[in-house]
């Protein structure tokens, strides 16, 4: 069974990048797969894209050598396991706030006696190189689990819900954390909270022993977020790529009217 490169590079203190797919095409992850980045998640909590494209996703990615992830729509054992089954090399779990849901998350994602992942399927084998049996003795080991943390309940327990054993990575989604950040007359939280929230997680994460990951909208923020301690990494998404290099080309050619696409 091929190792997973992420879960090596995050245990020796390295940066993972990546980035999202949330376009459900195939075609995209067949040419990202082969661009370089460290992992790929498809991005299955805010896209149209179902079970069977997902599944075909995960084997374009994982055909060219890549390392398939994918975001599920929330932390239930069923769509862990059910994309686990169909391929994926970890999982993103979104949504974490409490220890029960850290420890439901990652015993949905191992097989027993470590979790209650039940047997079964045959995608996953294929993905990974290997025969059933050596997927089922194996994958506990190198399936990537990342915890999401999106509320700022959750950084005020930091070390309880996340000093769950068998977390690979906690991941910051930057949006919905200050959504919860905000005032009760919906007023955002200042930069200065927002900035102290990260410090918090990135400092959680040290003390645990855990990849701090984070979502980022650039290279310069990506290669500031690294500099800084973060590890796991995703740098924009493939219809950011897209709709950036599209606008960057008719704004050279000075081209006619145009819908202001930077809100994607």
């Amino acid at each position: 069974m091929r190792p997973n490169p992420v879960k090596r590079l995050l245990r020796g203190g390295m940066p993972a990048v990546g980035t999202w797919l949330s376009l459900g095409s195939v075609t995209a992850a067949r040419f990202l797969a082969r661009s370089g980045f460290d992992w790929l998640t498809v991005d299955v909590e805010h896209s149209l894209v179902n079970v069977e494209t997902t599944t075909h996703m995960l084997g374009a990615i994982a055909d060219a050598g890549g390392v398939p992830l994918v975001r599920v729509p929330s932390n239930r054992h069923d769509h862990i396991k059910r994309v686990l089954d169909n391929g994926g090399h970890g999982v993103v779990v979104p949504m974490v706030n409490t220890r029960r849901e850290a420890e439901d998350a990652v015993s949905a994602c191992l097989y027993p006696p470590r979790g209650t992942r039940s047997v079964g399927g045959s995608v996953h084998a294929l993905n990974w190189g290997a025969t059933p049996a050596d997927y089922y003795a194996k994958a506990n080991d190198e399936v990537l689990v990342v915890l999401q943390c999106e509320h700022i309940d959750a950084v005020r327990t930091f070390d309880d819900v996340y000093s769950v054993p068998g977390i690979d990575a906690v991941f910051v989604g930057p949006n919905d954390l200050a959504a919860s950040m905000r005032a009760a007359d919906g007023t955002p939280p200042t930069p200065e909270a927002f900035d102290r929230a990260l410090a918090d997680i990135l400092a959680g994460c040290k003390r645990l022993r855990v990849a701090a990951g984070i979502h980022t909208f650039s290279a310069d923020e990506a290669k500031r977020r690294i500099a800084d301690g973060w590890q796991f990494i995703a740098v924009s998404s493939e219809l950011k790529f897209m709709v950036d290099g599209a606008a960057k080309v008719v704004e050279a050619v000075g081209g006619g009217a145009k819908t202001d696409l930077a809100k994607y």
